[in-house]
């Protein structure tokens, strides 16, 4: 009886259809025929999908050989053509690999799986590779055997196994698969590891690239331990508002876990990953910066700013432009230009009726003032936010809402004019306010 591949199901979540990413190589078919052969993957709704890149002139075979094999497995594949752009900065190596993610990423349902075909040689590899850039525990626990993909997962279920298994699993069941001749040039980094490194360390220590494999399983494993401990310290340090991390607590860490941190909480906001420099840069401009400076580091249309004791990190936000101005009636929703958001509603969320008359919605100018409640004279509105602490990732985004004779009623929806307190405070409703990007926030 020809032999089965080990595949860890027990490590899958309970539910979510299996996509195989299904390039016709060699490692791949084994994985694809594998899972064909398996009553629970079938049962999940096992799916092939092969990205079709056009990078070479035999690309259109490839993706029919693809297509002849799923069918002869019975299994469903679909094809993706997709245009890898040679001037994104990665490469045309990077490009590729990020062009095929984003096509297979994008067939995936809520919860399903993506199961890929990496192996212990390409764990070894990869290893190599963040050691030689110099990367901590995270980098070195190279690829994981299952890790989140935004709604989805992305599984390797033959990171334990040498690529020489596949090969006597593909010639046992008399599989064919294709040969990327690309494979063979040793121009891109990881052909260099593959076809001269390893190859070379073999021969001193024939089990390097398990030895590898298992370091990056060990880092793995201590990086999941100081990710557990940066997660909790993080939730304590934000609980505020997830954009904002105080200072004063942030200085009280060692150096090491301020540098995760920095890089957990700008992950966990959806930024970009901060570059190599950037804690440094932080650490000097930011942290070290004085109380009333407002030092502020930008990277990638991602920025950190520091006000007072606060840090706030976002994407880079156009403010609202100074000229805007719309007449509200407040009966629905009014979104702003910079993507926020106003609403009028009762005490329990649901719509009302509307103001008496509209209202004018607008961009500060400076030089406004308001009458608060209870005070008999206006107050300059730069004194009141001031006085309110509001911050200037706010302040750059907060919409006036002013009366037919020009008065301020409201700024944003904490601050408003006692008249205007007044006639919500008699019917039971509320002015909300929902500032850019406030609902991407985990």
């Amino acid at each position: 009886m020809a032999p089965r591949l080990p595949l860890p199901f027990d490590a899958l979540p309970a539910t979510g259809a299996l996509v195989v990413g299904f390039s016709g190589g060699l490692d791949s078919s084994a994985l694809l025929h594998a899972l064909a052969l398996e009553p629970a993957a079938r049962a999940r709704g096992l799916r092939a999908v092969h990205v079709h890149h056009g990078l070479h002139a035999d690309a259109g075979q490839w993706a029919a050989h693809c297509q002849a094999q799923a069918r002869a497995w019975d299994v469903p594949v679909q094809v993706i053509g997709v245009q890898v752009p040679r001037d994104a900065g990665l490469g045309l190596e990077g490009a590729a690999r990020e062009a095929r993610y984003t096509a297979l990423l994008s067939t995936l349902e809520q919860g399903d799986v993506l199961a890929t075909a990496h192996h212990l040689d390409d764990q070894a590899e990869t290893f190599l590779l963040r050691a030689l850039r110099a990367s901590g525990p995270e980098g070195l626990g190279a690829m994981r055997p299952l890790r989140r993909r935004g709604h989805a997962w992305q599984w390797r279920p033959l990171l334990d196994l040498p690529r020489t298994a596949l090969l006597d699993y593909a010639r046992e069941h008399g599989l064919e698969w294709i040969e990327d001749p690309s494979n063979l040039h040793p121009d891109p980094d990881r052909n260099f590891l593959r076809l001269q490194l390893l190859p070379l360390l073999r021969q001193r220590w024939p089990h390097a690239a398990a030895a590898l494999a298992r370091s990056a399983e060990l880092c793995a494993q201590a990086d999941a331990l100081l990710a557990d401990a940066d997660a909790q310290l993080l939730r304590q340090l934000t609980r505020e508002d997830p954009r904002t991390l105080p200072v004063s607590p942030l200085e009280t860490q060692p150096p090491e876990r301020r540098a995760r941190l920095l890089r957990r909480w700008v992950r966990e906001l959806g930024l970009p990953p901060l570059p190599g420099h950037a804690v440094e840069r932080i650490e000097r401009e930011l942290l070290a910066a004085r109380a009333d400076a407002r030092p502020c580091f930008a990277w990638a249309g991602a920025r950190i700013e520091r006000w007072g004791d606060l840090l706030h990190a976002d994407r880079e936000r156009e403010p609202l432009p100074s000229s805007w101005s719309v007449a509200w009636d407040g009966r629905e929703p009014l979104h702003l230009p910079d993507g926020g958001l106003l609403q009028l509603h009762d005490g329990r969320g649901a719509p009302v009726p509307g103001f008496d008359a509209p209202l004018r919605v607008h961009a500060r100018q400076g030089g406004e003032r308001i009458t608060l409640p209870g005070r008999p004279h206006s107050h300059a509105l730069k004194h009141v936010l001031q006085e309110r602490a509001v911050p200037p990732w706010r302040r750059r985004h907060l919409p006036l809402l002013s009366d037919a004779e020009g008065d301020v009623l409201a700024a944003g929806d904490a601050i408003q004019a006692g008249a205007l307190a007044q006639w919500l405070d008699a019917r039971d409703w509320r002015l909300a306010w929902q500032p850019p990007g406030s609902d991407t926030a985990r």
